[in-house]
């Protein structure tokens, strides 16, 4: 059976390596953020921004307010927007996009990290590593996975 989630988990050592490289506990000189923690926050707030896809929701009434409940009226959305392929294919990124940002804001421990080929992941407290652009370019081409359902799955460690 495939994996309907795009990812994978590290080892206990790269998990303690990706978190002192992102900042988990460690703090910078003098008490203030770390660089690492800097690049982290500052992707995030790029990463949020999600203008298509607020676009898109705007103009459905749907909120997109960082919660599981926005996640879940997303999935209800009529796809509209596959029948351009283009449109289809930004929508995709930016719903990955604002997915990451909710697992950011809403689970405990979870953060961005680029990926070796600069995908940003999104890696969870257990190490484990969501390729969120490859989930949200499944669900605005097939409608699977369901934001909501893999938030969930995030969420439940």
């Amino acid at each position: 059976m495939e994996n309907p989630f795009p990812g994978h988990r590290r080892g206990r050592r790269a998990n303690a390596q990706a978190t002192r490289r992102t900042g988990g506990a460690a703090a910078g000189p003098g008490g203030g953020p770390s660089a690492a923690q800097e690049r982290e926050q500052a992707m995030a707030e790029m990463y949020a921004e999600c203008g298509l896809l607020r676009e898109l929701a705007d103009s459905s009434g749907v909120r997109l307010d960082d919660t599981v409940d926005s996640l879940t009226a997303l999935d209800q959305l009529l796809p509209g927007w596959r029948d351009d392929p283009q449109v289809s294919q930004w929508l995709g990124t930016d719903a990955g996009l604002y997915l990451g940002t909710v697992i950011r804001r809403q689970v405990a421990g979870a953060h961005w990290q680029l990926a070796a080929d600069g995908r940003p992941l999104m890696v969870l407290a257990t190490g484990f590593e969501l390729d969120v652009t490859a989930l949200g370019h499944g669900w605005a081409e097939q409608g699977a996975p369901q934001l909501a359902a893999v938030y969930l799955a995030a969420s439940d460690g």
